[in-house]
């Protein structure tokens, strides 16, 4: 009886914890604006359907392409990590193992790895080459791994056998652990790790995979991470590259147990209990190509998103307080094909062009911020931050332009977070005035720019 009554003692301390905390208390962790301040990531994928492209692992449990179509002669991760650059990546993330099973390192739980492949005769590391390219360049690594589908053991969403059986299932948690062990300590420190689909908990017979990440990668970002990891972040409910507006980096939650769902809304909650923000994953190439976009098709170079769409991704993206992660194929070759690497470098020197000089810039605290540009000239876009160290304190402002002597209502909103992006009608103006109608605490901005 008595521990019933700690109990529920405890439960309704927290209750009135989190409930009784000033709203700016809740901040992100220094991961986390680690994380917000690279805004543009990269994601890889390179898997047996590259190979052998009708392969679909839950068409035929018992059918898994041979390992001997694994032979990417051409195979140069300095290129992978080159392109991403170039696009203005600060971060990639390597998609290790993805539903077919085939691990791109040469893992200890089974056989269905690079070690068994003509590439290299066997003594291949994909995720050694990549991590080490990554230092290389001087860009972030991160590291997906799903654990919850694996054709070559047998296991669909959400990472359960489909036999069923409890003894297998016992077996594929293992080899799981063994697995993101692998990939957590044996490569140095990761800036982020992806969880597509999350991971089976505990109580429906998974492992214990917060534990593991806390004692092996515990300052590294987790898309989708397991409920009560500090340093999650969260999807945004789309593989279009837009999220929604607005967009808190703060939630009621963070994902379900299973990281699977999102739990009160894709928008966040600017009085919610955790700091989670989103990011917007979409794929380079058109979701109606190849696998939806993610993987290489030798006849679709043509199926690239044009520069205006790329542009208004990320305006819908990182201009609404979230990264943008993009998808990248690698080919048959082992590269980053020719059309993709153009594209790519198209779009990092048109962000640069549009972004990488200001009008004029300013920062400041409270209620109104105004700011002087030199001459009256025509203004595209104005970029706000605030400093989230801080929160995010801002829950409604209107920004406006002096357009010949007078001021003119250019845009409201409410969220503005690590970025805000206001597209303007080219109106041309001598100043540009912030003011916040509504905020909690003294709102801070670290930056607001005019371009």
């Amino acid at each position: 009886m008595r521990k019933i009554r700690n109990s529920a003692i405890a439960v309704f301390l927290t209750f009135l914890i989190f409930n009784l905390l000033p709203a700016q208390l809740v901040l992100p962790s220094e991961a986390q604006v680690k994380w917000a301040e690279s805004e543009i990531g990269v994601l890889i994928h390179f898997d047996m359907p590259v190979f052998e492209p009708s392969y679909d692992f839950r068409k035929d449990w018992n059918y898994h392409p041979h390992l001997s179509i694994f032979n990417p002669k051409e195979l140069d991760t300095d290129q992978w990590i080159r392109s991403a650059k170039a696009a203005g990546a600060a971060y990639v993330v390597l998609v290790a193992k993805h539903c077919s099973g085939f691990s791109l390192w040469p893992t200890n739980a089974h056989d269905y790895s690079v070690k068994n492949v003509p590439w290299k005769n066997g003594q291949g590391d994909i995720v050694k080459d990549f991590i080490a390219s990554c230092k290389k360049y001087g860009v972030k690594p991160g590291i997906y791994a799903s654990t919850t589908a694996n054709g070559y053991l047998k296991v669909d969403n959400p990472g359960k056998v489909v036999s069923g059986d409890r003894e297998e299932q016992k077996k594929y948690n293992e080899i799981v652990k063994l697995q993101l062990t692998e990939l957590w300590s044996q490569y140095g420190d990761l800036f982020e790790v992806w969880f597509d689909g999350g991971v089976l908990p505990v109580e429906k017979g998974g492992f214990d995979v917060l534990a593991l990440l806390k004692k092996y990668q515990p300052e590294a970002i987790a898309f989708q991470g397991p409920f009560g990891y500090e340093n999650n972040i969260r999807w945004v409910g789309n593989e279009e590259g837009v999220a929604p507006y607005p967009c808190w980096s703060r939630a009621d939650s963070t994902t379900s147990a299973s990281g699977v769902i999102e739990i009160k809304g894709l928008n966040g909650n600017p009085e919610g209990l955790f700091w989670c923000p989103g990011e917007s994953d979409f794929p380079l190439r058109l979701n109606s190509s190849f696998q939806g976009g993610w993987f290489w098709h030798n006849d679709q170079d043509s199926k690239m998103r044009s520069l205006s769409e790329l542009l208004d991704k990320y305006c819908k993206s990182v201009g609404r307080n979230t990264n943008m992660l993009l998808g990248v194929v690698i080919d048959d070759r082992g590269l980053v094909p020719d059309a993709d690497v153009k594209r790519m470098t198209e779009f990092g020197d048109l962000i640069k062009s549009k972004f990488g000089k200001p009008l004029a810039n300013i920062s400041g605290s409270g209620k109104e911020i105004s700011l002087q540009l030199q001459s009256p000239a025509e203004v595209s876009y104005v970029v706000i931050s605030e400093d989230i160290t801080k929160g995010e304190n801002v829950r409604e402002y209107k920004l406006s332009g002096q357009v010949d002597g007078k001021w003119k209502l250019l845009a409201t909103g409410s969220c503005i977070g690590h970025k805000r992006i206001e597209t303007i009608k080219k109106e041309r103006c001598s100043a540009v005035k912030l003011e916040v109608t509504e905020s909690v605490g003294v709102p801070v901005i670290k930056s607001m720019a005019c371009y």
